[in-house]
């Protein structure tokens, strides 16, 4: 069976497990089609992060309302697929379209008379007419309508609305208003008023028991970010930086300045973020201390992102300004050699940088854990990068964490094209820069050496 039924097999078993327990019955025909319409866009070619598995996980396994909700929570994802899939589009095209790339909800002339479709405006908050935005609720949106109408003849309107009040809770990442009011204190008021405006009669107690299950599956969809593991929080954050930064695709050509624009994107998220806007918190849902907990490994594997981000770019950087004495936009594997995922064994620069055995002994706990991680690895192989990082192991051990945050604020100086590649290099440790330069010699001899072998 292939990766691809599987996947289908496994949603269908959810759906056939969900609807069973909400006592809905439907043919299996049905739900075989409606798994395929998942699976098929789940496995896009961009997927990395928001896949079939990245789903099932965010459903978990206690309540149908909140399986069948993250089903359907990632299945538009306008940045990943470059586009909403074909079959997709069918439940979009009525109530959404494109202007100058900009998408946006039909205005009233365009618009047909749907009950389910302004049901999701109202949980949503959205209006006619509206621009769509990626960073706010764009994607969420589209992936409600296309569950509510797809769920339209299956499921009575109080589980719809429940459905899409889960979806509308993944928007990720929102501040309290200036009232002090949180997304989940908003979506309470919303739902409140869907379910007087369509006659769904769902009690108070009732809504408040949706937007608890709203909270649970909200923070399953974040919860990398409280992973025990920092090497697993990675993991998620390396199988997302190939989903919007399509050039990883092709580990052979990527160049220094694609890769290290994916890491920069990523750093400056991860330092915009604060823990108490990563996890929900409704009316005891989680628990304080379970909150709590949450919020400190968040916290944790936040600042060891930042700082293991940080001493990536600087690395990645010192070698951009040397690749720049060769040429512009030179292919990574030029000069650091093919990766072991490509399936070409070949010389590379990691084999000809010296090694320290001692060095640099970290300060603190996250110090000593992000040296670990460049040393030994994050937890997962990825096929556009290696898992350690060699280089930067060798500066953070002859350098230490705090020179290489001073140099930091040098190499985005460079980056931003406020000094040049070589007055970066000028100001970088002189060992260093022999050390690597004689690498790269090595390796090109060894390139050379190779080029004059005469064979038969």
């Amino acid at each position: 069976m292939s990766l691809f039924d599987q996947d289908r097999q496994q949603c269908l078993d959810k759906l056939i497990w969900a609807t069973n327990k909400l006592q809905i019955k439907i043919e299996e025909t049905q739900l075989n089609k409606i798994a395929e319409l998942i699976v098929q866009t789940m496995t896009g070619p961009w997927r990395y992060f928001h896949t079939p598995e990245h789903i099932f996980e965010v459903g978990g396994e206690d309540h149908p309302v909140e399986v069948l909700s993250a089903l359907f929570h990632d299945v538009v994802y306008v940045q990943v697929d470059q586009s909403v899939n074909f079959n997709l589009s069918y439940y979009i095209i009525p109530f959404v379209k494109e202007y100058r790339g900009q998408l946006l909800i039909r205005d009233v002339s365009e618009l047909p008379q749907d009950n389910i479709f302004e049901l999701v405006l109202t949980v949503f908050g959205f209006t006619v007419g509206q621009p769509l935005s990626p960073f706010a609720g764009q994607n969420e949106f589209l992936s409600a309508v296309v569950a509510a109408k797809v769920f339209e003849f299956i499921l009575p309107l109080d589980l719809i609305l429940q459905i899409v009040a889960c979806i509308e809770a993944t928007i990720p990442f929102r501040t309290k208003n200036k009232d002090g009011e949180s997304a989940s204190d908003l979506l309470y008021k919303r739902v409140k008023i869907a379910n007087e405006k369509y006659n769904i009669a769902l009690k108070d107690e009732e809504i408040v028991a949706t937007i608890q299950r709203t909270v649970k599956m909200a923070n399953r969809d974040v919860g990398s970010f409280a992973n025990p593991s920092a090497a697993k929080f990675l993991d998620g954050t390396w199988s997302l930086l190939p989903e919007t930064n399509h050039n990883l695709h092709n580990p052979a050509s990527y160049t220094f300045s694609e890769y290290r624009i994916a890491l920069q994107k990523m750093e400056g998220f991860m330092n915009f973020l604060k823990p108490e806007v990563i996890f929900q918190h409704y009316q005891n849902v989680p628990d304080d201390q379970e909150y709590q907990e949450l919020l400190d490994l968040a916290d944790r594997n936040l600042k060891i992102g930042r700082l293991y981000l940080g001493c990536k770019l600087l690395s990645i950087g010192f070698l951009e300004a040397l690749s720049l004495r060769l040429g512009r936009d030179i292919p990574i594997s030029s000069m650091m050699g093919e990766l072991p995922t490509q399936g070409f064994t070949a010389d590379k620069l990691e084999d000809f940088i010296p090694n320290i055995d001692q060095g640099y002994h970290p300060d603190d706990e996250i110090e000593k854990e992000v040296l670990n991680l460049l040393e030994h690895g994050r937890t997962k192989n990825s096929n556009y990068d290696l898992k350690n990082s060699p280089l930067t192991t060798y500066m953070v051990k002859l350098m230490g964490f705090e020179q290489m945050r001073q140099q930091n604020d040098r190499v985005k100086a460079f980056f931003d094209k406020k000094i040049s590649g070589e007055e970066f290099l000028a100001g970088c440790d002189p060992q260093i820069i022999r050390a690597v330069t004689d690498g790269l010699i090595q390796l090109f001899n060894c390139r050379k050496a190779s080029l004059s072998v005469v064979r038969p």
